[in-house]
């Protein structure tokens, strides 16, 4: 079996992240895409980040319906902050039988060296980077274990969905409604 692992805050998940879970299901033949909420992000310290467990929730209603994709919190039983190293590890030693395969995009590519391990990673892992404007993913693009795929690019962040929450702005379009829904009614 073949997982892709989408690791993210998901701060919020939106409907980009759906459509390129989608996208890499399709497009590199995997069995399943497996959403990795991450409840702490080394390089994204101090930022504007959710309560974890609101993220993972919203996640769950966001995938509901999708048999293709599942949510992984892992992660929430590991030392903070989350290194995806090691993570890899204790999945790959819960599940020795699937070959799991990384999704990110090409501006977490660019700067994959600020990852703890990342040669590590680049040998034992493939990596689908997605295009992401702006960001060609440097170096790391070249490298033979990474496959740069350009799917439908949605120029939605999750930072702009906060922002549009705070001001009392509609994201109706831009989240599923039912992660809409848990936003505004239970993330203060």
């Amino acid at each position: 079996m073949k997982v892709g692992l989408f690791f993210g805050s998901f701060n919020p998940i939106h409907f980009g992240h759906l459509i390129i879970g989608q996208y890499m299901l399709d497009q590199a033949k995997l069995d399943e895409i497996w959403y990795v909420v991450s409840p702490q992000n080394p390089l994204k310290k101090g930022k504007d980040i959710m309560e974890a467990s609101h993220r993972l929730n919203m996640v769950k209603l966001a995938i509901k319906g999708n048999n293709k994709f599942k949510i992984c919190d892992i992660e929430f039983d590991m030392p903070k902050p989350s290194y995806s190293y090691f993570t890899l590890k204790k999945l790959k030693k819960q599940n020795p039988t699937i070959e799991f395969q990384l999704i990110l995009g090409t501006d977490n590519l660019q700067h994959l060296e600020k990852w703890k391990d990342h040669e590590n990673i680049l040998m034992n892992y493939d990596i689908l980077s997605y295009y992401r404007d702006g960001f060609l993913g440097g170096e790391f693009a070249k490298n033979q274990k990474v496959r740069v795929m350009k799917g439908p690019m949605l120029n939605i962040s999750a930072s702009y969905i906060r922002g549009l929450v705070r001001m009392g702005r509609s994201i109706k379009y831009l989240v599923p409604d039912e992660v809409m829904k848990y936003l505004t009614t239970k993330v203060k």
